[in-house]
């Protein structure tokens, strides 16, 4: 006992994780715009699907999507007319636009994060065109650290997305979590090394993020807020 008085013990400070972020259904209020916008261009070319069915693949980028979707329903479309479709689904999201709106919390989630010195970025398999303008929704500058489809060779479930992402705010993949509405997110996620946090607020359940991944889920961006320190992000920091 007595050689033990005086002695120094050194304390190893950890650092919280990075947060990166998906965008569409985690932090702004847009899945279902998506969905109508998807099948307003895919009516287009002749494809009458149902919402429900389109909703599945929302997260995937436009090629993807499309792909998926032909080889789901047995149909086909040429390459011009899959160049087609994602144009006309760009357009057809502009015009419902002003209708999304940023998720309960969403806002003040980046705000305590950025006041806590946490990093975060957002990475989003939409395309630079549809995305920036959610910066406005957010109440975020310009130069927030985001990674867009057109930025990366591939868009999600593969995990090039998330791995920008943390190269462009200088973190360890290993040590940043992932948080994101759809499977494919979480997906990329364990492709890309990172532990994946799940929202509901995009429309999947409980147990399918938790299936694809997702280690805790919360409704919302407010919900995650709320228990950030679940997550390692701790007020005594």
């Amino acid at each position: 006992m007595g050689k033990c008085q005086g002695m120094t013990r050194n304390v190893v400070k950890s650092h919280p994780p990075a947060l990166l972020f998906d965008l569409d259904g985690t932090l702004i209020d847009s899945v279902y715009q998506h969905v109508l916008a998807w099948q307003e261009a895919l009516t287009g070319v002749g494809m009458e699907l149902s919402v429900w069915r389109l909703h599945r693949r929302i997260g995937m980028s436009g090629g993807l999507f499309v792909t998926a979707l032909l080889r789901e329903t047995g149909g086909t479309l040429t390459a011009d007319q899959i160049a087609q479709v994602s144009v006309a689904h760009a357009e057809a999201y502009a015009r419902r636009r002003d209708t999304v709106r940023a998720l309960p919390g969403a806002r003040d989630l980046l705000a305590e994060l950025t006041a806590r010195q946490v990093k975060w970025a957002i990475a989003t398999s939409g395309l630079a065109v549809a995305a920036r303008p959610a910066l406005d929704l957010l109440g975020l500058p310009e130069d927030t650290p985001m990674v867009t489809r057109d930025q990366v060779r591939h868009a999600k479930p593969d995990p090039d997305l998330f791995l920008a992402a943390a190269d462009r705010i200088d973190v360890d993949i290993a040590s940043a979590i992932v948080v994101g509405d759809s499977i494919w997110d979480l997906l990329a996620a364990r492709r890309a090394g990172a532990l994946g946090v799940g929202l509901l607020a995009g429309g999947y359940g409980r147990e399918e993020l938790e299936r694809a991944g997702a280690y805790r889920v919360y409704a919302d961006p407010a919900d995650l807020l709320a228990h950030l320190d679940e997550v390692g992000v701790r007020r005594d920091r």
